[in-house]
């Protein structure tokens, strides 16, 4: 029973170590500006990155960035029987798309990769990216046809909602 105890604790830690590794890839890649006093550059090792994460937790609202993202989708690939159909399901999935990269923004992205090597030759490199996170309060800004068979969707979360975000990050 100790053992198995000590295994969950120590995937606990794992998944966490992972999970704000990638907090502090969007937090670094992030566009704080340097008036702020943040300096994505500075991020070196893992206490200095602690210490950046805990910067971004205690900030103020002038410190919090409104976040945008863009989506985009063909209108041609999507289903539906008629035109205005196809158009309406790449409207969605443009917004879709927009939901996922504000995802990856707010809560980080986790790949996975495998890479099989025989006769030291690379024989199989494969990857996967998962993203998982709840988005509220997302307000479309604007959606426009780019193009002839494309549509671009562009969402954006204010200061206000990334500080309520942040005060429930707290709480957990």
């Amino acid at each position: 029973m100790l053992n198995k105890s000590k295994n969950v604790a120590l995937t606990f830690t794992i998944c966490s170590l992972l999970l704000s590794s990638g907090c502090l890839q969007n937090v670094a890649s992030s566009n704080f500006s340097p008036m702020n006093g943040f300096n994505a550059n500075k991020i070196e090792s893992d206490s200095d990155g602690i210490v950046a994460l805990k910067e971004v937790f205690d900030s103020s609202v002038e410190k919090i960035p409104t976040l945008s993202a863009i989506g985009y989708a063909v209108v041609s690939s999507q289903p539906g029987r008629t035109d205005a159909q196809k158009r309406l399901m790449a409207i969605r999935s443009a917004r879709m798309a927009a939901m996922r990269e504000l995802a990856e923004q707010i809560h980080g992205i986790q790949v996975d990769s495998n890479t099989t090597v025989i006769d030291l030759m690379v024989q199989n490199d494969t990857f996967r990216a998962v993203v998982k996170g709840v988005i509220r309060g997302a307000k479309t800004v604007r959606i426009n046809p780019t193009g002839v068979d494309t549509y671009e969707t562009v969402l954006e979360i204010d200061k206000d909602m990334m500080l309520m975000m942040l005060r429930n990050a707290r709480r957990t």
